[in-house]
């Protein structure tokens, strides 16, 4: 090492009006699409793109009204839009969540979301397309 600083890669982003935002450091731990039937119709489209992080390596400000669905597997998720315009921005509950999903339409540079991977294929809407290249799975991969 030559003694300079190493700089670690800042992401953010928030909600259409502004006042929920997000500041996440470091690469994130996994990216990619959400085919299932919940974040299609959270999100209004064929998916939802995700980028997680560790909650330690990301600052929430303003104000978020939480909604928690219990899903078909038993899981609960917990879907964070903006108290004043509605606009859909991370998952997780802050002091809680080991970890956040920021949605990729919620960057402030959509440039950082590098897909690498596409879950809940098996609940694909047929219009829905899926990018190339990406790691396919019919559900949750397991880790």
């Amino acid at each position: 090492m030559t003694g300079d600083t190493i700089r670690t890669q800042t992401i953010t982003g928030g909600c259409l009006c502004g006042a929920l935002r997000y500041e996440a450091r470091g690469a994130p731990a996994y990216a990619g699409f959400c085919y299932c039937r919940d974040c299609r119709r959270a999100s209004g489209s064929g998916s939802i793109g995700f980028m997680g992080f560790p909650a330690s390596e990301i600052t929430i400000t303003g104000e978020a009204v939480t909604h928690a669905l219990e899903l078909r597997d038993g899981r609960v998720a917990e879907r964070n839009r903006c108290a004043c315009c509605g606009s859909l921005v991370y998952g997780g509950i802050v002091g809680r969540a080991e970890s956040h999903t920021v949605y990729a339409g919620s960057l402030d540079d959509p440039s950082v979301f590098k897909p690498t991977i596409a879950i809940f294929l098996s609940e694909r809407a047929p219009w829905a397309v899926v990018p190339e290249g990406l790691l396919c799975f019919d559900a949750l991969p397991r880790s």
